[in-house]
């Protein structure tokens, strides 16, 4: 029981000892005094910004993901045709324009 009575007294000490150095005697810089070191602050807002650039991207490749679903179905569509193209058989699709 004592042990861990003096683990906590211990944990306390370096805890203190961690708050005053900060808050009294300024070894981390912290420009608008709210008790958090501005290099924490910097470090959180360049991993929001990040977040916001994979979200970015992410939709972007699922918009491309998707056109390249619908050019697929399209090759697969005219595949048949092909076939039909080697074996003889007229086009299906879209007549050709006339030439004045």
């Amino acid at each position: 029981m004592k042990t861990i009575l003096v683990i906590i007294l211990v944990l306390a000490i370096v805890a203190g000892a961690i708050w005053a150095s900060t808050k009294y005697f300024g070894l981390f810089a912290d420009a608008d005094k709210d008790g958090i070191p501005d290099e924490v602050e910097d470090a959180v807002e360049d991993v929001k910004a990040t977040a916001k650039e994979v979200k970015r991207r992410a939709k972007r490749v699922k918009e491309e993901l998707g056109d390249i679903g619908g050019a697929v179905k399209d090759v697969a569509e005219q595949v048949g045709d092909v076939a039909q193209a080697v074996k003889g058989k007229p086009r299906k699709g879209r007549k050709p324009k006339s030439k004045k």
